[in-house]
């Protein structure tokens, strides 16, 4: 049994990046211990670079929010899986200071081995992800990590659109498959 942190970047609740994490969920549930975090419902300022936790005690943040309660949650996911709505090729904001802030020595510390990657996007340009999927590459060599596996879906836009997309059973389906 797996504990599986999910970083929801989406701040459209009921939306369809909720909706893809929820089939995931649905799927990796049975065998593991899943957690969404919704990143939209803390208060996370972004990474300023002053690179003040290298040397404080614990490696944390001078920045009082809500980032201390996301470590506490990370730092004992054996994985994580990002999950984003696209904005001009990239994750949401929300989601990206929350990454951001993971540019800590804090982060040596976390038992995470495996990444996932749930994606959303609007247009249906073959490179849409592209920027974001190198991105991930590079994390996942970085921090020797192995990949989960990717849901990827294009041409998703309005709220809804995403019901009846093969999508959502690959998203079950990956969750599944984590025993």
């Amino acid at each position: 049994m797996s504990k599986i942190i999910v970083l929801n970047g989406s701040p459209r609740k009921g939306g369809n990046t909720d909706t893809l994490v929820k089939s995931f969920v649905n799927g990796a549930k049975d065998n593991n211990e899943v957690e969404v975090v919704s990143v939209t419902d803390y208060r996370v300022n972004p990474c300023i670079g002053c690179n003040t936790c290298f040397t404080r005690e614990g490696n944390l943040c001078f920045q009082k929010d809500d980032m201390t309660k996301i470590y506490e949650k990370l730092k004992n996911a054996d994985i994580i899986v990002v999950a984003s709505p696209v904005y001009f090729y990239g994750i949401s904001s929300q989601l990206k200071a929350v990454i951001d802030r993971l540019h800590t020595p804090m982060r040596n510390s976390f038992k995470v081995k495996k990444l996932g990657l749930i994606l959303v996007g609007a247009a249906k340009l073959p490179e849409l992800f592209d920027s974001i999927i190198t991105q991930y590459n590079l994390v996942l060599n970085f921090f020797h990590l192995e990949d989960l596996g990717q849901v990827l879906v294009r041409g998703v836009k309005d709220k809804g659109d995403v019901k009846g997309n093969p999508a959502l059973i690959q998203a079950l389906k990956l969750g599944k498959s984590i025993l």
